[in-house]
């Protein structure tokens, strides 16, 4: 009963310094609502330097990305010759006919299989070439070289290289020749039985120094202390790289993969350049892009190239779409998509 009269006096206090007039209209608002809240101010800050940083990014991408496809769909309804203004609308008429030549269609087939067999081939290797220059032994800067090489050589000096030796009458026939092994060697390295295989060699060997690399960055992000525990209990260096390299190496497996299968999708300059331009679909190896080029600017079909182009870059966009959506989600959900809410 004492503290009454306090509670009594301490409520008076706070309905003194919380009204003015009277009233519960006339509550005073606190001094941080009074003014424009820190949430806010710091929202748009966030934002001003979002804008900022990708603000260049996003201008390139819109000038030499979204203008150009936005251009290709503009004259793919034309047939256009590439000079002038276009002014024959023709609709859809072009994609009518890219849609039903067997000629894309055997592209578009070359495309997935080099895509597949890329991931099939490259994939263990490149893991294994991983797992073996991550350990310590003699020789290893040298192999990593002579692995990392290859990737960093133009592909137009590989392809004119390549182009050279693998003839009939080139100089890898001619090597095997000499050998004396298999007597006189004639073999049709680029014709259209080995035609595939042999640019999947080229690709492997192309290509095959960039995945060994990325895996290896990524074997460098798993703790040590996981294999030293793996070690304690008794397990072996094949059932510690099943149980904690492969699954931890995942998202690296998963990113290469992607970009692997993009690249595929794209691949232009090595068919091009060591089968040529009229080898390229009697020899099993064209693709989607060297069907642009050869009935696009090499013919003088603009508006049909430019149709191409645009199919070309559909497929991509909803293979990217559902490779990110099915695959790649759960690498990026919390770091991208969610902000910093994780």
């Amino acid at each position: 009963m004492s503290e009454t009269p306090q509670v009594t006096s301490a409520l008076a206090s706070s309905l003194d310094t919380t009204t003015v007039g009277g009233g519960a209209d006339a509550v005073s608002p606190p001094a941080a609502v009074a003014g424009r809240p820190p949430r806010a101010r710091a929202s748009r800050r966030e934002r001003l330097e979002i804008t900022l940083l990708s603000g260049p990014a996003i201008v390139v991408f819109v000038a030499f990305v979204i203008l150009p496809v936005i251009a290709a769909f503009y004259y793919g309804f034309y047939r256009w010759k590439g000079y002038g203004p276009p002014s024959d609308f023709i609709g859809l008429h072009n994609y009518r006919v890219i849609l039903t030549d067997p000629e894309f269609h055997r592209a578009v087939l070359h495309n997935v299989e080099i895509a597949g067999l890329s991931l099939l081939i490259q994939g263990p290797l490149a893991i294994l070439l991983a797992l073996l220059l991550n350990r310590e032994m003699r020789g290893r800067s040298i192999i990593r070289v002579l692995v990392f090489v290859p990737w960093v050589v133009s592909e137009v000096i590989a392809g004119t290289g390549l182009s050279l030796m693998l003839p009939v009458n080139g100089a890898i026939n001619a090597l095997l020749t000499n050998l004396h092994v298999f007597g006189h060697v004639e073999v049709q390295w680029l014709g259209p039985h080995l035609g595939l295989w042999t640019l999947m060699a080229i690709l492997t060997w192309k290509y095959l120094g960039f995945a060994v690399i990325l895996l290896m960055a990524g074997l460098q992000n798993i703790p040590e202390e996981l294999y030293e525990a793996a070690s304690i209990d008794g397990a072996s260096y094949w059932q510690m790289q099943r149980n904690i390299t492969l699954p931890l190496l995942g998202p690296t497996i998963r990113i290469w993969a992607f970009l692997s299968i993009i690249g595929a999708l794209q691949l232009f300059d090595l068919p091009w350049i060591v089968w040529g331009e009229f080898n390229l679909d009697r020899d099993g190896v064209s693709t989607m892009a060297t069907y642009m080029a050869h009935y696009g600017p090499r013919t003088g079909l603009y508006g049909y190239g430019n149709a191409v182009a645009v199919v070309l870059f559909v497929i991509s966009l909803i293979v990217a779409l559902l490779y990110q959506r099915f695959v790649l989600r759960r690498d990026i959900s919390g770091s991208v998509t969610d902000g910093g809410r994780r």
